[in-house]
């Protein structure tokens, strides 16, 4: 008996069919957002004065996350809803994943509906296709603009176009993919270029930071796009090497990787973060060939993530090992949903079969989808799709395909 059939963790796979279709099947993915307060102007100056000043910051930031949090949280006054481009590619994703369980043109027909608009709602101004949050927002970065790209949108979008052109057999969407290369080179910043090692910027800025899980995207983006380019595959692929050898040389001795990758004040380790190095790691060496010392890197990233995250009695995994500041967050679905995709990239069945039955006992509560369990084991945030239930949807939509070779 199979790992998984042992599990049998995607028995009960199709049971979540019908909340991922009711989502995908949309053509207004407009949703209410964790970040709705600080993409507000009022929010943005607020949060850029706590980066910049936290003594000075600190009662106004206090303020507005109160009223966020405890008074505004189910009404939402004063807040829009509003498309993110990464929501449409998960959607896009869900949709060609269930495709490979059953064969259904509709799901076909609707991922292009997503691919369309993404099309329609790139970043403009850039030298390739890109993708961004579509929001105003400030990060210890500075402050990102409504129409800035980022290299770890990106690729959630790069990917559903070239896995949408494997199903349907045909190079109508190349002029898309390939010009994600000329993005990646020629906008994003290079703060590290040497011989042996790259380091490329979050955003097509000189920002003053240097962002290890952003690196770690910009890796996989080259591993999906080196095979279009049959004159710079080699480039490419010593690119991927280059950043490889960053993103390790920044990996602790204990296997974590800091947000950032420096020694300032405002540094952290949190779990989705420290989970998207480690996927993006992972699927970019079933396309490249990455050194040896992959597969150790790996084991001490995952083994730390499980031995300083996860919550036994919840059987959750928390929102931080190392914080820069206080949190009214007890567990996310985003840390949750991320690690439930890792765990099926590592073929961690038996953690995948108990973290989401302990998704679906605390993050939801009669049908409705909840992002974060505060400090009062209160849900809140409800039925945000960026943050997080299109990352749930999307690691729940792999089962699909696994279930049918059962």
């Amino acid at each position: 008996m199979s790992e998984i059939e042992n599990y049998t963790l995607f028995k009960s796979g199709f049971e979540n069919k019908d909340k991922l279709l009711k989502v995908c099947y949309s053509n207004d993915l407009r949703t209410s957002d964790p970040y709705d307060i600080w993409k507000t102007d009022i929010g943005v100056n607020v949060k850029n004065l706590f980066n910049k000043n936290r003594v000075l910051g600190f009662i106004p930031a206090t303020i507005l996350t109160v009223w966020d949090h405890f008074f505004n949280n189910n009404v939402r006054l004063f807040y829009k809803k509003q498309e993110f481009p990464i929501v449409r590619a998960l959607a896009a994703m869900c949709l060609l994943n269930l495709y490979k369980a059953e064969n259904k043109s509709e799901y076909l027909t609707t991922a292009r509906t997503h691919l369309n608009w993404l099309i329609k709602n790139a970043s403009t101004g850039y030298s390739g296709f890109c993708w961004g949050a579509n929001m105003n927002w400030a990060s210890k970065n500075g402050i990102y603009e409504k129409g800035t790209p980022f290299i770890t949108h990106t690729p959630y979008a790069l990917e559903a176009f070239i896995e949408y052109q494997k199903m349907i057999g045909n190079k109508e969407f190349d002029y898309v993919i390939t010009s994600v290369y000329d993005f990646i080179i020629n906008d994003l910043y290079k703060f590290i270029d040497t011989e042996n090692m790259l380091c490329l910027s979050y955003a097509p800025i000189n920002e003053p930071r240097r962002v290890i899980n952003a690196n770690s995207y910009a890796l996989y983006s080259l591993s999906l796009l080196h095979s279009f380019f049959e004159d710079k595959s080699s480039l490419i692929q010593e690119d991927i090497l280059r950043i490889y050898n960053f993103i390790v040389s920044n990996q602790n001795e204990d296997g974590s990787w800091w947000y950032y990758a420096d020694n300032k004040k405002g540094n952290f380790i949190d779990c989705f973060h420290s989970c998207f190095v480690l996927k993006n790691l992972i699927k970019a060496s079933v396309i490249v060939t990455l050194p040896d010392s992959y597969e150790p890197i790996i084991e001490k990233g995952y083994n730390y993530i499980l031995d300083n995250f996860y919550d036994e009695s919840y059987g959750l995994f928390k929102r931080f090992s190392k914080t820069d500041k206080p949190s009214l967050v007890k567990f996310d679905l985003y840390d949750n949903a991320e690690m439930l995709n890792l765990a099926y990239l590592k073929k961690d069945f038996k953690l995948y079969t108990s973290l989401k039955k302990n998704i679906e006992k605390f993050f939801i509560k009669e049908g409705e989808i909840y992002s974060i369990i505060d400090l009062f084991d209160i849900k809140r945030n409800k039925n945000m799709l960026r943050w997080a239930i299109m990352p749930y949807l999307y690691s729940l939509s792999k089962s699909f395909t696994i279930e049918r070779t059962l």
